[in-house]
């Protein structure tokens, strides 16, 4: 077990925002993923950009931009960071009927960007699943998780090459 506190409690154990006021600005990414998993059909009609509400995956990707400029109205204790750069990628999974949505966010702050980067693909997950729902309500949403950060005071992290779940073929 790591000898690490929690950095969201203060020394009476209640939630609090961490303070940042003594911490270096400095240049700070993160990347994160989500994998949304789709029947044939739904799969079929967002690869071929013909689903009845438009282009799932354009959608997706400006849903997750302005998520990640949104986070901290979202998640009570992230601090309100300007992002210099934020990115959102959907990669069609053919042999999972499945898109891969990966996102990275950099800013030039005293703390960390790994929530945007998070926010960004589970918002631009959700926003598949929702211009998808009418054709497909079983999608499932998995394996969100953080891939990778540097910058800052704990320095750099990369995920291990596979997640914790697999995708599972419908």
């Amino acid at each position: 077990m790591s000898s690490r506190r929690l950095t969201h409690l203060d020394e009476r154990g209640r939630a609090a925002m961490v303070d940042v006021s003594r911490k270096a600005a400095s240049e700070r990414t993160a990347s994160a993923e989500a994998t949304i998993i789709l029947s044939e059909a739904a799969y079929k009609q967002v690869v071929s950009g013909t689903a009845a509400k438009g282009d799932v995956m354009a959608a997706a990707r400006i849903a997750g931009i302005a998520a990640a400029k949104k986070t901290a109205d979202l998640i009570p204790l992230c601090h309100a960071i300007a992002l210099s750069h934020v990115a959102v990628e959907v990669e069609p999974l053919a042999d999972h009927h499945a898109l891969r949505i990966v996102a990275i966010a950099k800013t030039t702050a005293p703390t960390g960007v790994e929530m945007e980067a998070l926010t960004a693909v589970s918002m631009a997950a959700l926003t598949v699943y929702d211009m998808i729902k009418a054709v497909d309500r079983s999608a499932t949403i998995e394996a969100v998780r953080l891939l990778s950060k540097s910058g800052g005071k704990s320095g750099s992290y990369q995920a291990p090459a596979e997640p914790r779940a697999k995708a599972r073929k419908r």
